[in-house]
């Protein structure tokens, strides 16, 4: 019996999440359910692929996670699970959900579910909640062990799934630039696709100054000095800073206030951020 994990935009003011928690104990009482998280922003399917990339290696290998984000519920898009490098499974729409897993994490093979064969039974006349009726179903037989990860529909190769852009990391001596992948929502804080060695590499120390420079799409939108730091209390409340966050990339943030929000700050591969040293 494997642990099965929910994540979808469906939020918890209906009965959309509880009716795919029913359909998972129908398969067995016996599963053991959680969630990542039922915010992500409607119909955002970056979201929903960074989401799983911060979590999934922190469960026991074997987990089965389930990912609707599926602006395309119904029509040809294809309904796949995958196995993960790091030996985890993930039922969701192929519609880039598995991008981040598969740049940083690397998916060893992935199959092609068939929304008729391995339907929840009486929901074929219906064609938009496949949360309901194809993931949570075949997530809870995979996780109880009713069905096999290779009995689980066709194989196809992991190269066809559909693959969001994602940003690039650029260097020179003095600066290091990348994009702004996603929020720490709760407070506000930017996260970056830019790994801790790209940055460390420039010889910065706690307490350095760089300028940070903020870009969408091409037009300056931020730009300030502020001090790279462990803490957050290393500053003053409302003061910036720049740390390496949990996932060990760098985030800037403000100290007890929502840099996003202070600066009309947002997310995606338009979003180009740029770190240059200071002279000391």
């Amino acid at each position: 019996m494997r642990k099965l994990v929910l994540q979808t935009d469906f939020g918890l003011v209906d009965g959309a999440v509880a009716a795919m928690y029913g359909v998972a104990y129908g398969v067995s009482p016996e599963l053991d359910i959680h969630d990542l998280t039922h915010e992500i922003p409607p119909y955002d399917i970056f979201a929903a692929s960074y989401r799983l990339y911060q979590t999934i290696q922190y469960w026991p290998a074997g987990t089965v996670f389930v990912s609707v984000v599926d602006p395309g519920v119904g029509s040809a898009r294809r309904s796949v699970v995958a196995r993960t490098a790091s030996g985890h499974y993930v039922i969701t729409p192929d519609n880039g959900t598995l991008t981040h897993l598969q740049h940083y994490l690397g998916l060893l093979a992935v199959r092609q579910i068939d929304e008729v064969k391995d339907a929840l039974p009486g929901s074929l006349d219906s064609h938009t909640f496949h949360g309901r009726d194809v993931y949570a179903f075949n997530g809870a037989r995979l996780a109880s062990g009713l069905r096999d990860f290779s009995h689980l529909g066709e194989p196809i190769s992991v190269d066809s799934l559909v693959q969001l852009p994602l940003g690039t990391v650029t260097t020179t001596a003095h600066s290091v630039a990348g994009t702004i992948d996603i929020l720490d929502i709760r407070f506000g804080s930017l996260w970056t696709n830019i790994p801790r060695q790209a940055f460390t590499q420039l010889g910065i120390e706690a307490g350095d100054f760089m300028q940070v420079s903020i870009r969408q799409n091409g037009q300056l939108r931020y730009q300030n000095q502020m001090p790279f730091t462990q803490t957050f209390a290393a500053v003053a409340v409302g003061e910036p800073l720049i740390y390496i966050n949990s996932l060990l990339n760098i985030g800037v943030a403000i100290n007890q206030d929502s840099f996003s929000k202070l600066y009309h700050i947002g997310t995606g591969v338009d979003w180009e951020i740029t770190l240059t040293q200071l002279a000391r």
